[in-house]
């Protein structure tokens, strides 16, 4: 499988941070303690696409801030190991980015930030030749918003649309997105202008009505449901189409991460699809069964601790 895909290019936009992940044994009770276990992780959307698309034989380069201290420099290792060439600026007195992660008994997970120096990447730290040569070019939401990283973002779809790489946007999280308000949250994702649009059920549902609606973003959107599976829908030339992948419950303890790793292997089933020549539908097909795969993979194995020596 990793053969096939081994001469995708592809460049990641967005977060390299640190999770912080607080997995209690039980329910949190105020004002007293219970077991769990305490974690320090890779954290990051982008970061987690990136190292999966890595590990499975794509030239990957992902493009982030951190800060000039011990976590920074931790984390560009961890991603350089999984064959993420790193495209990280260092900056000046901003640590690198933290967020919470509160694992519930069940897997339900809720987040605090404090994205720290991630949030200051700009425009002018991207170099034209860095996507040059990209097929595909992947932006999270989180790294369309905040100034000056949102300017970032924009900046890195213009160089992916000159260098005539394909643009594909996570919508991420529902909230950061709608503090803006639908409209400017409709906005900021349009202004991308993606090719293809990832979404989970609760992010769609807050911008749009339908899911047919998410055709006005882009002409593809993949619609990722969890253990409902995934739904594809796309417009082209010759009409619309649609049609659903399933996939298997997994019962795992913690999700983090599981839509990050399912866009890794949707991009390299589908760009693999595209470049054998198949038809949209069965790149499409292909992608989300390999995304599907991905996603389990991750959910399956062990989460290795962030080292720092």
């Amino acid at each position: 499988m990793a053969d096939l895909k081994r001469r995708a290019r592809v460049v990641v936009v967005g977060d390299l941070i640190v999770d912080v992940v607080l997995a209690p044994a039980t329910q949190m009770l105020p004002g007293t303690d219970v077991p769990g276990r305490v974690m320090l992780r890779q954290g990051g959307s982008a970061t987690t696409t990136a190292r999966w698309l890595g590990r499975n034989g794509a030239r990957v380069a992902l493009v982030a801030a951190v800060g000039r201290d011990t976590a920074g420099r931790a984390l560009v290792r961890t991603i350089a190991g999984d064959g993420v060439t790193p495209r990280v600026v260092r900056v000046a007195g901003h640590s690198t980015g933290r967020v919470g992660v509160l694992v519930a008994p069940g897997g339900e997970r809720s987040f605090v930030q404090d994205r720290g120096a991630a949030l200051q990447l700009a425009p002018e730290h991207l170099r034209p030749e860095w996507f040059a040569s990209a097929d595909l070019v992947h932006i999270p939401t989180y790294s369309l918003l905040d100034h000056p990283l949102g300017d970032a973002g924009r900046r890195a779809a213009e160089l992916a649309r000159a260098a005539g790489a394909l643009v594909t946007v996570d919508l991420s999280s529902s909230g950061p997105l709608l503090a803006l308000g639908r409209e400017a949250a409709v906005a900021v994702v349009t202004g991308a202008r993606p090719d293809l649009l990832f979404a989970a059920g609760s992010e769609a549902s807050a911008l749009v009505t339908t899911d047919e609606e998410l055709l006005d973003l882009a002409p593809i959107v993949v619609l990722k449901r969890g253990p409902g599976g995934v739904t594809v829908l796309w417009h082209d030339g010759a009409g619309t189409g649609r049609f659903e992948v399933p996939a298997r419950a997994m019962g795992a303890p913690d999700t983090t991460g599981a839509g990050d790793a399912f866009d890794a292997g949707f991009i390299l089933g589908w760009l693999t699809a595209r470049a054998a020549g198949a038809s949209i539908e069965t790149a499409l097909r292909r992608g989300a069964v390999s995304g599907n795969r991905l996603a389990a993979r991750h959910l399956l194995e062990p989460r290795k601790e962030l080292a720092f020596g």
